[in-house]
């Protein structure tokens, strides 16, 4: 928007901008440009301009695109936009709209609706913000074809980058298996420590379980992370251990859980792997007669 700025005084110009901000309080969702030719009839529209473009540099109007009509919106006073004030308004519509994906970005396809700008267009405004450094296109491990668009200062959520456990949208399989094993060794030590208590069997189970902060603070001595893993990290692998039956979790009076390191049971003998060992007519069974290893059918799906 551009209009000569000797065309009307700083007080006219205010007066016209409280009345714009009357007019928008009457319709939250936003005013276009025939709401406030109706709203302010006796105003030129020279001075309209300028008293519009006066409200959005001081952040009390945000402007939106509805179809093909710009919006102009009162601003929430606790949200206030950091676009800076030299972008055009096209710029200014789609730092918004990213603005809002926060740290876990917003597809181009729901940019596009948003805005209604033609592809070309978009890509255009994206590249220009791109350039500018006031945002920037990450890519989702859910899907490694699909970029998300956030502010260029943001630390993309976990959702996006998949955490500690991707690196280049690659899943670090070796470096989870590490930290699974070191976690187990770490429940396994912490038990047998515990058997060394004499004070009964209650204070040898208590000693036994471990906290996800104790856990932490292990794998943290040991420096076989070089990237910095937090507690949540490490409570996602001690759950791996518990799935793996290697382990057992107790939930705590805060909402937290401890973990302990369970005996592994014994393999089974061969004898009860095999259909022999369960067999309801084994007592029958021999060489001759109707029931026969020779003739069993359960035996030789087993055996296929």
């Amino acid at each position: 928007m551009s209009a000569d700025a000797g065309s009307s005084s700083i007080e006219d110009i205010a007066t016209i901008g409280f009345q714009i901000i009357a007019a928008a309080k009457e319709k939250p969702g936003g005013i276009n440009n025939d709401d406030l030719m109706a709203a302010l009839p006796d105003v030129k529209p020279e001075q309209r301009v300028q008293a519009l473009n006066k409200l959005l540099q001081e952040d009390v109007l945000e402007i939106l695109k509805k179809g093909q009509t710009l919006i102009y919106r009162l601003k929430d006073p606790g949200k206030k936009s950091t676009a800076p004030k030299d972008i055009d308004n096209e710029e200014k519509i789609i730092y918004a709209i990213i603005e809002e994906g926060g740290n876990k970005g917003i597809w181009i396809r729901d940019i596009r609706v948003k805005s209604n700008l033609i592809m070309t267009q978009l890509n255009k405004v994206l590249k220009q913000l791109e350039n500018k450094k006031l945002i920037k296109a990450v890519k989702s491990v859910n899907a490694s074809k699909k970029k998300v668009y956030m502010l260029y200062n943001l630390e993309p959520d976990r959702s996006i980058t998949g955490g500690a456990w991707y690196q280049d949208q690659d899943f670090e399989a070796e470096f989870v298996d590490v930290l699974n094993q070191q976690c187990l060794r770490f429940l396994r030590m912490k038990k047998e420590m515990a058997k060394e208590c004499r004070d009964g069997p209650l204070a040898v189970q208590k000693m036994a379980f471990c906290s996800v902060a104790d856990v932490h603070k292990f794998i943290s001595e040991l420096g076989i992370s070089k990237i910095s893993l937090d507690e949540d990290d490490l409570e996602t692998i001690l759950k791996t251990v518990v799935y793996d039956g290697k382990a057992e979790s107790l939930p705590t009076v805060e909402g937290k859980y401890l973990y302990k390191a369970v005996e592994a049971p014994l393999p089974s003998p061969g004898l009860v792997q095999m259909p022999c060992g369960i067999c309801p007519v084994i007592k029958h069974c021999s060489d001759f007669g109707e029931v026969t290893p020779k003739l069993c059918s359960y035996i030789n799906e087993w055996l296929d």
